[in-house]
């Protein structure tokens, strides 16, 4: 199947998930809403709700993936999906309650909501089964300078479906002898340098072949350029981590609000987090660390306790094993799955030495462990350091430095106010998902 009928067969797909996840929404609306507005709408009124929340919800349902039933599994569609749901409905509800005349009954959208669940399940199996039926896997070639292994990352994220190995060879080899290409679909470039993976580049787009490139160092900083034409010459212009004062207020007013009403909402969860952890041992409640922000400030970040008074006791930093590291209390166990252990970190984005968005901090122990390694590592310090970001979203808790140098760096060559608020709500994706949970230090 040509790649022009792949793609609009999945758009087709795709489109058919809207509606259908906007239907109950539909019924709801003429049933329940729509006649208790303060002033109904013509027919026209309601069917420009009804666009709305076909963007709204598209527009969710991209930033948290569900539609990738080419990459995901089926229950991470549905996840996906009923979060974008949930937060649509949310929104419509808000929008309702300006529009009537009392407090509207929120029973109606979660009744809608519940029958969005079911319809995703339904749509994410069919649409799953159909794709890989119709579609196979791809005849894929790794070339490699530098080897990431990725036969057994395609094993580890069971993507066999989608890429079947062909041949792995050197880019030396590949080089020499680029026909080798001409019978796969797909090419993964691991590590290559550019001028190397220029010429691979060149002649796989010459034959039509797919390429993901799994990028250096300079490749992520690159990424951030900014097209400009000068001397009549197209130039990319690279401005590394320089934003506008415009943004850096605006983020730091948003990083205020958010924290004041984070702190507000989740106060009764802290007060009785902090009743488990003394009620368990005994102990103290909070646990500070120094750790790096911006051009290597040192700052104290605090934390609810997560583990045995003594869990360093030989003073030396060391990653924590997860949820098999001994070290971790009962009640810390409970406060790293669903991340309340960080709640208190709310303290330091509103006192200034953290943001909610960008570079995780360090120790400077471990920092500087890194940076003898990576010597780049020390440029995840041109920006403040994050509640959230980048690596923390994408990344997992064992992912390695290097690794999590360049998704930090991802972010410092797009950082901007769309891309703070896009990390915000992909992380109350992996808030609830368990192989999210990054390696922390205590």
């Amino acid at each position: 199947m040509s790649d022009i009928r792949h793609d609009t067969s999945l758009r087709i797909v795709k489109l058919l998930n809207l509606v259908m996840l906007t239907v109950p929404f539909v019924v709801c609306w003429y049933a329940y809403y729509a006649p208790r507005l303060y002033s109904p709408f013509f027919r026209r009124g309601n069917w420009a709700v009804i666009a709305l929340y076909l963007v709204v919800y598209g527009t969710y349902g991209k930033v948290y993936d569900a539609f990738q039933i080419s990459i995901n599994r089926v229950e991470e569609i549905v996840y996906s999906q009923a979060l974008a749901a949930l937060v649509t409905d949310g929104i419509f509800y808000v929008i309702t309650y300006l529009l009537t005349k009392f407090v509207p009954s929120p029973l109606p959208l979660m009744a809608a909501f519940l029958f969005q669940l079911v319809l995703a399940v339904v749509w994410a199996s069919a649409a799953y089964a159909w794709y890989f039926h119709v579609f196979p896997p791809q005849r894929t070639a790794v070339i490699y300078d530098k080897r990431m292994e990725l036969e057994e990352l395609i094993d580890r994220y069971k993507m066999q479906k989608n890429f079947r190995i062909c041949r792995t060879v050197h880019v030396r080899e590949c080089l020499a002898d680029p026909g080798m290409l001409d019978d796969v679909e797909t090419v993964f470039l691991e590590g290559i340098h550019s001028h190397d993976r220029n010429a691979i580049l060149k002649y796989c787009m010459a034959e039509g072949i797919d390429v993901y490139v799994i990028p250096r160092i300079g490749d992520t900083i690159m990424s951030g350029a900014k097209q400009t034409h000068m001397f009549h010459l197209p130039i990319l212009r690279v401005e590394w981590c320089r934003p506008q004062v415009e943004y850096l207020v605006m983020k730091r007013t948003m990083d205020i609000i958010f924290s004041v009403v984070a702190l507000l909402v989740t106060s009764p969860v802290m007060l009785v987090t902090a009743a488990a952890i003394r009620a368990e041992d005994g102990g103290p409640v909070f646990y500070r660390q120094t750790r790096l922000t911006k051009d290597g400030r040192e700052f104290s970040l605090i934390k609810f306790r997560s583990m045995r008074v003594d869990a360093e006791k030989d003073g030396v930093a060391r990653l924590s094993a997860g949820e098999a590291d001994p070290r971790v209390t009962a009640v810390g166990r409970i406060l790293r799955r669903y991340r309340i252990d960080e709640l208190p970190q709310f303290f330091n984005v509103l006192a200034g030495d953290m943001t909610l968005v960008g570079p995780r901090p360090e120790r400077p122990e471990i920092a500087r462990k890194y940076t003898e390694e990576i010597p780049a590592f020390a440029l995840r310090l041109k920006a403040r350091a994050g509640l959230t970001g980048y690596a923390q979203v994408y990344g997992k808790y064992n992912t390695q430095p290097y690794d999590k140098l360049q998704m930090d760096l991802m972010y410092l060559a797009h950082m901007g106010v769309i891309e703070d608020l896009r990390i915000i709500f992909l992380t109350l994706k992996v808030l609830f998902m368990k192989e999210s949970t990054e390696g922390v230090e205590e």
